[in-house]
């Protein structure tokens, strides 16, 4: 694993050097739109590619199982650490700090991580994970959180939300054609194969474009510790007993406890705006646990492995 992490963070490095060049405003738009691309084209083809050829068993709703205990304990565990927010800043503070702990980048780092790792047929797992437990919790737990610690103009329902998510649409349609065993025609699976061999390198140039520290970052460090300690040791800690209460496979293990390790969810960013919290503590999460996962995840990898 370790020199597919370097691998990894080459490209993220990219990334990080394109914003600097590029400057604070102009590197954000950019973002915003190969963001936006990857999200609505190329992450849905790869979802429905991989979806259509996964089996439909158990094990389909072992990992969403294990992954909304992971995010939930978690999400308890900071609002415990945290609490109203009158010791760290403030409400919109809060508000981010608890949307850092408990959601995972497990798409945008996740799913290349396991691919490189245990091969193409880990990236199952990373879509369950994430599009049946961890984004129906963020836009629906998360953005409930959201708007009680900030505010926003004009939100449409989390339902609605949710359901606005095209990856989602693209693993239940997936998951239906596999489970009715509809064959895929050729033509289809080499145009679904191209768009979703775009998706790895273009979400690990997002990530690098989100990476940043605001001046004053020294001192904030102490309030992000919890997360630290909360994403990147007790979560895989709580998927892996997780894992053994619902009986996962011993093949399934590995990859599943890997996506609990993950750093901070990117995408929450996207929801820190949006209610206007804390968003540049909150991308300074994501930038400090990115950092440190390069060396938590061999160490998880060794454990589980």
């Amino acid at each position: 694993m370790l020199a597919t992490l370097i691998g990894m963070a080459a490209i993220i490095a990219v990334g990080l050097f394109w914003r600097i060049l590029l400057g604070g405003k102009d590197a954000e738009i950019i973002r915003g739109y190969l963001a936006q691309t990857v999200y609505a084209i190329f992450l849905p083809a790869l979802v429905l590619h991989v979806m259509w050829q996964t089996p439909v068993d158990l094990d389909a709703l072992r990992v969403p199982v294990v992954a909304a205990i992971g995010v939930l304990l978690s999400l308890l565990l900071a609002a415990l650490i945290y609490g109203n927010g009158q010791r760290v800043g403030g409400r919109k503070a809060v508000g981010a700090l608890l949307l850092a702990a408990a959601f995972g980048n497990v798409t945008y780092l996740g799913l290349p991580v396991l691919s490189q790792t245990f091969g193409t047929w880990s990236q199952s797992v990373a879509i369950s994970y994430d599009l049946f437990a961890n984004t129906p919790l963020l836009f629906t737990v998360g953005v409930m959180l959201a708007g009680h610690f900030g505010h926003a103009k004009k939100v449409a329902h989390p339902i609605i939300e949710l359901l606005r998510v095209p990856a989602l649409w693209a693993a239940l349609g997936g998951l239906l054609l596999s489970l009715f065993g509809v064959a895929m025609p050729v033509w289809l699976d080499t145009s679904l194969g191209v768009l979703g061999a775009a998706v790895v390198p273009l979400m690990l140039l997002s990530i690098g474009m989100a990476l940043g520290w605001q001046s004053g970052w020294l001192r904030r460090v102490p309030l992000l510790l919890p997360v630290v300690v909360i994403q990147l040791i007790l979560m895989p800690l709580i998927v892996w007993a997780a894992c053994i209460g619902v009986g996962m496979p011993a093949k399934l293990l590995a990859p599943v406890v890997i996506e609990g390790a993950m750093p901070c969810m990117v995408l929450g960013l996207v929801v820190c705006d949006r209610f206007r919290l804390d968003a540049s503590l909150y991308a300074e999460a994501v930038t400090l646990t990115t950092v440190l996962a390069m060396i938590s995840l061999p160490l998880w990898l060794k454990l589980v492995g």
